[in-house]
């Protein structure tokens, strides 16, 4: 690698006019002083084009919307750079994320990509979902310091002689690309995730829309999960799957007071309580830093999380087990001989 290589930042975009502004910003904002930002855009219909452009960003476009994937592998394949930064447009970088970044990969020659982190704080905290999932996803990517089996996807960097071995991303995954490619990566090369560069996400502003997208991750990559024996995440994900098996057992034993009464209600406290214990670290990091009233709501929305989380994997495991060949062509893995 050159002592200064360029780095070719790479934001994908689809109808993020309320946060791409912010996100470009803070990519010509930082202090490594040789820099391009694309603007990879899946066909947005909203202004979030306009308002890239506008800020001086080279904005290339998908002529019909196709997923995150094809955004990338677009943006990777104009790109000049010799280290490519992959930005989500809903994340804010810190100013000396790529210098960060670039340090790592210069110093560690065997390192497919240095994933950053969430801070704690999104980008615009203007609703306690979005709240929420800050500190759920802050408290569980700190978990996290060196090698993980996967990809953070949102915010990553790899020269480009490594993507370009690695292949593109699978453009037939809209939900777990991010899984595939890490776990391609992770064949060659170590991938690590740090805590010193970070970035402020602009998480999901609705429950609905938080549910919506935690059920079909996890359901989509609960086979992925099976077929390699990994589980994503830090040292605590055993710890929470298990976690969020006892919260569904609790939601059963909840349902079946008709027949069983109060020791069903018992039952159901007894199940939440363990799977509380067993994510104790999460729920202590938003009673210690944000108080009892907002540390009750994180509770309600985290428990609803945990309980879509191990409905989606219970679903996604089962298919799995019921139509391997499906995971096989989705992940294009070869039929095993």
């Amino acid at each position: 690698m050159n002592e200064l290589p360029l780095v070719s930042v790479i934001i994908p975009n689809y109808n993020y006019a309320s946060t791409i502004g912010e996100c470009v910003k803070a990519a010509q904002r930082q202090t490594y002083p040789s820099i391009e930002v694309i603007v990879a855009d899946d066909a947005s219909t909203d202004n979030s084009v306009e308002i890239a452009r506008g800020l001086g960003a080279t904005v290339l476009r998908v002529p019909v919307n196709s997923g995150v994937s094809t955004a990338r592998n677009l943006g990777a394949a104009h790109a000049r750079g010799e280290v490519l930064f992959f930005v989500d447009s809903d994340v804010a970088l810190d100013e000396d994320a790529v210098e960060r970044a670039v340090e790592y990969l210069r110093t560690e020659p065997g390192l497919g990509a240095i994933c950053g982190m969430y801070r704690a704080e999104p980008m615009f905290p203007d609703s306690v979902v979005k709240r929420y999932r800050a500190i759920q996803q802050y408290v569980w990517f700190n978990e996290i310091d060196g090698a993980i089996p996967g990809l953070h996807s949102a915010l990553f960097a790899m020269r480009k002689e490594t993507f370009l071995e690695i292949g593109e991303f699978n453009d037939r995954l809209r939900w777990t690309e991010e899984q595939d490619y890490g776990f391609r990566l992770n064949a060659r090369y170590e991938v690590k995730a740090v805590p010193t560069i970070r970035g402020r996400h602009d998480h999901d502003g609705t429950l609905r829309i938080m549910l919506t997208k935690v059920f079909n991750r996890t359901r989509l990559g609960a086979p992925n999960w099976l077929r390699l024996n990994k589980l994503p995440g830090g040292a605590g994900s055993g710890h929470r799957a298990l976690g969020s098996g006892f919260v569904l057992a609790a939601v059963l034993a909840l349902v079946s007071t008709v027949i069983f009464g109060r020791w069903a209600l018992l039952a159901a406290a007894a199940l939440t309580g363990a799977g509380i214990v067993l994510d104790s670290r999460t729920y202590a990091y938003a009673f210690r830093h944000h108080g009892v009233v907002f540390g009750l709501q994180f509770t309600v929305l985290h428990l609803l999380v945990t309980l879509t989380s191990a409905v989606a994997a219970g679903i996604g495991i089962l298919q799995g087990l019921l139509f391997p060949s499906m995971t096989r062509r989705l992940y294009r893995v070869e039929k095993p001989a």
